[in-house]
């Protein structure tokens, strides 16, 4: 009996993949659901208005650069990397933030630093860390406007009104936002302990909570609640996010141990700031972070050296960002020089 042909041709590979990339990203989203609500909970609706805007621009630079590269937009929107990118940037960006920073950061996330490489896969530096940082250095003022959470729940901000901010830059009544705002803990520490006062005096101010920033402290355990299930779900390993925080909680706490009225102890430094979305969901990025096993401890302790070390003595108080981009560029040399022995290489012939 003749074969009947098919008009359906495959090509290899014929093993359906476990997961795929839109898979894998939506799991990721799903892991920084925890963080996003918190955060909204403790510093409102400006939240989601970072997130809307940040997703919706993102979205749209990303099908701009697809049509000017003559790529088919659906099937790279559909993989998800935008809206993680951008999810990303507007959790680490300030509540609140006015709509042109927000596009401003997405077009040098997007187009710059991924689209401009060749997409995902061919990106050298994270995206959302590369706006992040341009953002930081371009408008220093826009990027250090944080909403006090403390503030919020009596100003009764709804979501028309942020949009008001956001948008036309206009609050009801006489709310003004300078009243709104206040230095994030990292930023209060570093400049209190700068006048000579001491970290535990630093620690009985109404930013501080019972770890951590206030606030601040309870999102990045909700972030580190997404982390563990990440890496429950194996679609990280354990090494960078382990690497990170050891490193971190390492160097704050001998130089806690060494002057404590001068340092802040490992766990205020671990649960402040974008520490664990660094440890979980930045740093773990498999484009742009190293992919050995070796490659990957020696990348997450640099990551997390550099953290530390900028936010102590650097002229940014978050070094996220610079400490991330910093170690991308190591990314390459270590896969090169840690890539492990194959099984029975080098041994002699008998």
């Amino acid at each position: 009996m003749p074969l009947q042909q098919s008009s359906h041709v495959v090509s290899a590979p014929f093993i359906k993949p476990q997961q795929t990339i839109s898979a894998v990203m939506r799991q990721v989203i799903y892991a920084m659901v925890p963080g996003m609500a918190v955060a909204f909970y403790f510093f409102g609706w400006g939240v989601i208005s970072n997130l809307i805007i940040a997703c919706a621009s993102a979205l749209a630079w990303e099908s701009l650069a697809l049509f000017l590269r003559k790529r088919p937009i659906k099937n790279y929107l559909a993989d998800g990397s935008a809206v993680v990118t951008a999810i990303l940037l507007g959790l680490a960006l300030p509540p609140m933030a006015p709509w042109w920073l927000l596009l401003v950061g997405t077009f040098f996330a997007i187009v710059v630093a991924k689209q401009l490489y060749g997409g995902l896969g061919y990106n050298a530096l994270n995206p959302a860390m590369a706006g992040y940082a341009v953002l930081l250095i371009s408008f220093p003022r826009e990027m250090s406007a944080w909403v006090a959470p403390v503030t919020l729940p009596m100003a009764d901000i709804g979501f028309i009104q942020t949009l008001h901010w956001v948008f036309l830059h206009q609050l009801p009544g006489a709310i003004t936002f300078d009243a709104l705002t206040s230095a994030t803990p990292l930023d209060y520490m570093r400049t209190e302990i700068g006048r000579g006062v001491s970290f535990n005096e630093v620690r009985l101010s109404a930013t501080v909570g019972v770890i951590a920033g206030k606030g601040i402290e309870w999102i990045n355990l909700a972030i580190l609640l997404g982390g563990i299930w990440l890496w429950y779900k194996k679609l990280i390993t354990w090494h960078i996010p382990a690497m990170v925080l050891t490193s971190i909680a390492v160097l704050s706490g001998a130089f806690y141990l060494y002057a404590p009225e001068r340092f802040a102890d490992p766990v205020f430094h671990c649960f402040s700031g974008a520490t664990m979305l660094c440890a979980f969901f930045i740093a773990t990025d498999p484009v742009t972070a190293s992919t050995t096993p070796m490659g990957k401890i020696i990348y997450g302790l640099g990551v997390g050296c550099l953290i530390y070390i900028i936010r102590t003595w650097g002229g940014y108080p978050d070094a996220v960002a610079f400490a991330v981009l910093l170690m991308n560029f190591t990314a390459p040399l270590l896969d090169q020089y840690t890539v492990p022995r194959i099984y029975g290489a080098g041994q002699r012939k008998g």
